[in-house]
């Protein structure tokens, strides 16, 4: 199972429907909360090569993109391939 990690912050309407995207697909994923960590947010905006909007998502420590970006991709039908249920 690929390791897939999604930095969000609360009460974000963006990393919920990414969430729920990632829900049904049936995936694991690990949350990274940036609401009141400077250092995680950090952290993310390094890893995504600058975007410091969330949610950002990663799969095998592969920057995929933001909610935008994985819910064009699924409806391109390249999602599931990327999260290896394929």
């Amino acid at each position: 199972m690929k390791n897939i990690e999604i930095y969000t912050t609360m009460f974000c309407p963006f990393c919920s429907r990414a969430k729920k995207l990632l829900n049904s697909k049936g995936v694991n994923y690990k949350e990274i909360d940036v609401t009141v960590a400077g250092d995680l947010r950090e952290e993310m905006t390094r890893r995504a090569n600058g975007a410091y909007t969330v949610p950002q998502i990663f799969v095998d420590g592969e920057h995929v993109g933001d909610s935008d970006y994985v819910h064009m991709l699924d409806a391109n039908g390249k999602l599931d391939k990327i999260l290896g249920i394929s």
